[in-house]
Parts: structure tokens; C-alpha cells; sequence
């Protein structure tokens, strides 16, 4: 009889489907790999089980013990399903804007579900990250997933995940697509698939809100902000995020995923969740930027069943303002046609003093001042901190780099500007960088002339 003998074995394998619908508009093959197929439904299955299995080997992890993880709910129904079968008991730490959804399944296997606040900083104790390494302690036989800096998390998609995409392909993918959370997904498969041919191209997808894009533009930690979307994004850069791996980002809104996460399902039959539609709405940027025919292959991590309340609830989603589309088609070069931009960008150096600055801001009339070294964007100076130094009692010949702030977000001038309302809210300044370089900086004024005179 052709059976598996638990339900662990029947984590992978899952199906490549070609989109039509929503890929209509680009001269790409997008392909769509849909991890909401395996048991637990979501890609998560699979590092969850190599963390166990693993952990059982080290001996980390002894029989009747407990493991304890930090999830958004997808890696923990991986655990508790591996759980079940392998007679361990669970504890789940979840920030609070995970849905009911996925509280109620973890608990539908006998799992402790701990809910911590999701506006703290990573190391606050009452972070999640905090609480599951404190309850791992405290319990005994505890045992720390740990996800995040655990190396048999991207191992079990350099195993698996990218040996199934390459024998699905034929070997003729271009470009492999993943949303960032621990990196687990997007650093082992892309390991693999770059083994076996370098030319594939990696492009992670990064929600506004998240860390990932800024750094990898600029190499820079910026400051994090709230963010709706679930399952991808990051405040902390884990160890299980290999940027070596990758070749480029592009970030999505919230109402871009959850746009696409309902056009999925309507146009595509394919019943996935945010990260999902994040990742194709990612996926579809990308292509639309291409000059040639090329196999791109889109991992879609889980399901839309986690997420009836929320972005299949129409209530939900016009109360959070994502139904209607204010703006258009309206794009950050746009704004900068609009506000009569040159080109050029007046910035200081690490090293220059305050003097310099000063008299920099004054020449060119200006207020602020991008922090440029060796051609990457490191920050941002503003008369107010400069005044704030000087009523300090600092000295106009110290050097300005202890007045840089990282509060900024990095676009790209074919960005839609419906992505930049969300970057507002938190009070931060928009560098625009095209191919590498600085083209300019948009202020909330900027914004606000373009709006008020073209809506």
C-alpha cells in the first residue's frame, strides 16, 4: 500500500503551479510553489521538523522534554505536529497581532500559548523573543527551537527545498523569490540553487516596516515600526539570514500583500496567506523591471485559512484602509518631477565637524543632510540635532558623527507612493536611490504639496 507511515513524512514535495492571472502583465513565467500543501500547511513544516530531528541527535532534546519556540504561529504548528508524533510537549511565545486563527490551532494540539506584546523592542522581556528564552529555562526538559539563530533552519531547505525546486525546474529557473522572517526559506534554498548554477538570481520580499530592505541597501540597522502583514519581516537581523545568498529586495506595503493575497484566490483558485500575496505582489515589481523572458519561481509559505479574519474579512480590511486605493498610479518620480529635482544631493561625510555641516546647510538652504560613505547612505544629520548639540554644550569642531540618526527609509523612484504613506506615519525622511546611487530625499512637506496639488 502506497501510505506513509505518520503524517512527517508527508511534509514536502509540494506542487509548482504557473500563474496566468496576476502574471498577466509581465513577459516572465512566474511560477508558484505552494508550501500551504504540506501538513501543517505552511513551509514552516519543514525547518521544524530538521530542528527536532537535529536537536534529537545533538541530544538537546530528550524524550518527554518540552520545546519552547517564538513563532508566528507557522513554525509552532510545524513543532506541534512533530510534537505529537514524537511525544513532546510545546510552549509557543506569539507577538499579539497574530490572528485568532492560529492561536486557537497551536492550542488545538495541547500547546501552551503565551501572547506578548508586538511594540516592544526585541530585548525587552516582555518581547516574545525575551519570554521563550525565560520559559525555556524555567521548564524542565526545556528546549529552544530558536528559529532565528538555529543553523538547522535554513539546513533543512538546502536539504529539501532546493533540490525539489531544481528537479521541478528542470534546472531552468532564473530567479528564485522568498519572503524574509528568520531567513531560513530564502538563505538554504538559494545555497543550493546558486551551487548548482550562480547566474540564479535571489530577491527577497521585505514589508515597509521591517528592517531588512534599509540594511540591505545601506548596511545600515534603521529603526523598526509595526507593520500588519504576518509572517515576514524582521526588527533583529537573525543568524539565519545569509544576505550572501541574496541579490536583491524589494519591499511591499500592507495593502499590496493583502491586495494580492485576495486576487490570488479569486483569480488564481490558490488560497494562500499575507505573506503570500506579499510575495507575489514582490514578485510581479521584479518582473516588471526585467528586458528579458525569464522562469521565476515565487515560494507562497502558507495558507488563507489562518487569515479569515482578518484579510478575508472585508469589515477588517476597510477599517484598516486597505479596499480603496487612493493614489493611484502615482510613483516617487512623480514627486520628484513635481518638486523640480536635479539630481544632485547635497551630503556630509563621517569625520566632517558640525562647522562644516553648519555652513553646508546654510550655502544650500537646506535642513538636513544625508551621511554618505564610500557611497552608501549611513544616516541622516538635521539642524535639530545640530541645535540640540550646541545647547549641549558641544562644540562646533566635534565631528558630526555622533548627530546621525538612522531614522530613514530607502525607495526607488518607480515605487508607487501609496508605499510611502505607511513610512510617514513613523516620522522618517525617504532617500530615493536609483542603481545604487543617491538621487534625492523627500520630506513630509514634499509629500504633502504633491498630494494637496494633484488630488
Amino acid at each position: 500500500m502506497n501510505a506513509a507511515n505518520h503524517i512527517l513524512e508527508a511534509i514536502g514535495n509540494t506542487p509548482l503551479v504557473l500563474s496566468h492571472s496576476l502574471a498577466r502583465n509581465v513577459e516572465s513565467n512566474v511560477y508558484l510553489k505552494l508550501e500551504y500543501v504540506n501538513p501543517g500547511a505552511s513551509v514552516k513544516d519543514r525547518p521544524a521538523l530538521q530542528i527536532v530531528e537535529d536537536a534529537e541527535e545533538s541530544g538537546e532534546l530528550q524524550p518527554g522534554g518540552t520545546i519552547v519556540e517564538a513563532t508566528s504561529g507557522n513554525t509552532g504548528m510545524g513543532l506541534a505536529m512533530a510534537a505529537a508524533i514524537k511525544g513532546y510537549n510545546c510552549i509557543f511565545v506569539m507577538p499579539d497581532k497574530m490572528s485568532d486563527e492560529k492561536i486557537k490551532a497551536l492550542r488545538a494540539f495541547g500547546a501552551r500559548v503565551v501572547v506578548c506584546p508586538t511594540a516592544v523592542e526585541p530585548d525587552d522581556p516582555r518581547s516574545y523573543y525575551s519570554v521563550a528564552e525565560r520559559l525555556a529555562e524555567e521548564s524542565p526538559g526545556g528546549y529552544l527551537a530558536n528559529q532565528y539563530h538555529n543553523p538547522s533552519n535554513p539546513r533543512a531547505h538546502y536539504l529539501k527545498t532546493g533540490p525539489e525546486l531544481w528537479e521541478q525546474t528542470d534546472g531552468e529557473i532564473d530567479v528564485f523569490v522568498s519572503t524574509m522572517g528568520t531567513g531560513g526559506t530564502i538563505s538554504g534554498t538559494a545555497k543550493y540553487l546558486k551551487e548548482q548554477n550562480p547566474d540564479i538570481q535571489v530577491v527577497g520580499i521585505d514589508p515597509i516596516g521591517s528592517i531588512y530592505y534599509d540594511y540591505f541597501k545601506t548596511g545600515e540597522i534603521t529603526e523598526a515600526h509595526s507593520y500588519l502583514v504576518e509572517g515576514f519581516g524582521e526588527d533583529i537581523i537573525p543568524t539565519t539570514m545569509h544576505f550572501d545568498y541574496v541579490d536583491e529586495i524589494v519591499r511591499v506595503s500592507d495593502k499590496e500583500c493583502f491586495q494580492f493575497t485576495r486576487r490570488l484566490v479569486r483569480e488564481e483558485g490558490i488560497f494562500a496567506g499575507g505573506s503570500s500575496g506579499g510575495a507575489v505582489a514582490g514578485a510581479i515589481k521584479y518582473a516588471e523591471g526585467l528586458d528579458e523572458k525569464l522562469n521565476i519561481v515565487v515560494i507562497l509559505p502558507d495558507s488563507g485559512a489562518r487569515y479569515l479574519t482578518k484579510i478575508f474579512d472585508d469589515d477588517w480590511m476597510r477599517e484598516n484602509g486597505f479596499l480603496e486605493d487612493r493614489w493611484g498610479d502615482a510613483t516617487i518620480d512623480d514627486i520628484l518631477q513635481a518638486k523640480g529635482s536635479s539630481g544632485e544631493v547635497y551630503t556630509t561625510a563621517p569625520g566632517e565637524t558640525v562647522a562644516q555641516v553648519i555652513e553646508r546647510m546654510k550655502q544650500h538652504g537646506i535642513s538636513q543632510l544625508p551621511v554618505v560613505d564610500d557611497g552608501r547612505v549611513k544616516g541622516l544629520v538635521n539642524e535639530a540635532d545640530v541645535l540640540d548639540h550646541l545647547l549641549g554644550d558641544g562644540a562646533h569642531d566635534d565631528p558630526v558623527d555622533d548627530l546621525v540618526e538612522t531614522r530613514f527609509a530607502v525607495v526607488a523612484p518607480t515605487d508607487q507612493i501609496g508605499l510611502i504613506g505607511d513610512i510617514f506615519q513613523d516620522e522618517r525622511v525617504l532617500m530615493v536611490m536609483d542603481d545604487g546611487n543617491l538621487v534625492d530625499i523627500i520630506s513630509k512637506i514634499d509629500f504633502i504639496d504633491f498630494v494637496t496639488s494633484h488630488f
